[in-house]
This record gives C-alpha cells, sequence and structure tokens, in this order.
C-alpha cells in the first residue's frame, strides 16, 4: 500500500460526501450552543449567527481527519467563525454611503401643467412660422435627436448646410415674439 502524505492510496484526497464522523456529531451536540453564542457575538442577528456557523462546521468537518488535537477543537471552530465573518466583511457590498450633501434634490416648485401646455403649443406656432427646410432640420435635430450628419442624409444636404441652417433656425426662434413672453 503506497501512502501520499500520510494517506492510503485507498483513501480519497477529499472527505467523501458520505463519509460520517461520530465524533463530529457528539462535538456538534454537546458544544453547539456555545459555540452559536459565539457566532452571535460576532452577528448582528440570529440567523446570520447560525448560517456562520454552519459555514464554520462544515470547514471544520471538511477538516476534521486533519485535525491533530481533538481537544483544541473550539479554538479551531472559532478561529474559522472569525476567518469567515471577516471575509464576508470584506466581501460585502456597501450600499450607502456618507456625504456633505444630501442625494435627495430639494424640493422643487413643480410648474404650472397649463403654462408648459402653452409654452409648447408656443414653440410649435413659433417653429411653423419657419421656412419648409429650416423647420425639417430643427425638428430632426431637436424633436427626433438626429445627429447632424442623419439630418444631412435624410434632407440630402451637407452636414455644413444643416449646421448653418439650424443655427439660422435658432436665432429666429430666439427672437420670435411669443416665445419671448414666457423668458
Amino acid at each position: 500500500m503506497t501512502r501520499d502524505r500520510g494517506r492510503p492510496a485507498s483513501a480519497p484526497a477529499v472527505p467523501d460526501a458520505h463519509l460520517v464522523y461520530p465524533s463530529f456529531a457528539s462535538y456538534v451536540k454537546e458544544r453547539g450552543p456555545v459555540l452559536l453564542r459565539t457566532a452571535r457575538s460576532l452577528t448582528s442577528n440570529v440567523n446570520d449567527a447560525e448560517d456562520l456557523l454552519q459555514t464554520a462546521l462544515t470547514k471544520t468537518y471538511v477538516a476534521w481527519d486533519r485535525i491533530a488535537d481533538h481537544r483544541a477543537l473550539d479554538g479551531y471552530v472559532r478561529r474559522a467563525l472569525v476567518n469567515t465573518r471577516t471575509s464576508q466583511w470584506r466581501k460585502r457590498k456597501v450600499d450607502e454611503f456618507s456625504c456633505d450633501e444630501l442625494p435627495e434634490p430639494e424640493s422643487t416648485v413643480l410648474e404650472d401643467p397649463a403654462e408648459q401646455q402653452a409654452l409648447r403649443d408656443a414653440m410649435w406656432g413659433a417653429i411653423t412660422k419657419l421656412p419648409d427646410r429650416q423647420r425639417a432640420m430643427v425638428v430632426l435635430r431637436y424633436y427626433e435627436d438626429l445627429s447632424e450628419v442623419q439630418t444631412a442624409e435624410i434632407l440630402g444636404v451637407s452636414v455644413g448646410t444643416v449646421k448653418s441652417a439650424v443655427s439660422r433656425a435658432l436665432g429666429k426662434l430666439r427672437e420670435d415674439p411669443e416665445l419671448r413672453q414666457g423668458v
């Protein structure tokens, strides 16, 4: 029988899922409440403490045959509890950040919907006064949110033509008396 690091060749490198350690079961039954109190002191609630203890006991179970002195099991499990909890702290996602300013926007006064509609109507009235080509370019650029290149392609003109025509159209809109009343 060949031995590899103290194990017989037939022994599995990882503990078999069906392998049972009666001494582990009796240890958990006897020391479980004490270990749960330790886990509880490391967490904020009982459910997290139970999960933490289960994880630490799983790690202990996997290493059960490698633990030389079973009289020091409490220390081993406590170290597993602390290491596991430390790993959880390091991995946790921080959802809250402290800052000088509150993230909530200051309460803004909502504009009157009737005024907003009147402004939209005035804007469309002013746009309809533009020459057809300028109106088409303004609508494509700002209402359809197309780029200058896309607008030029659709209308079959150069990008420079779109830029200059839109610039002139915006100048006319700025000077429209219907729109200036709202400013």
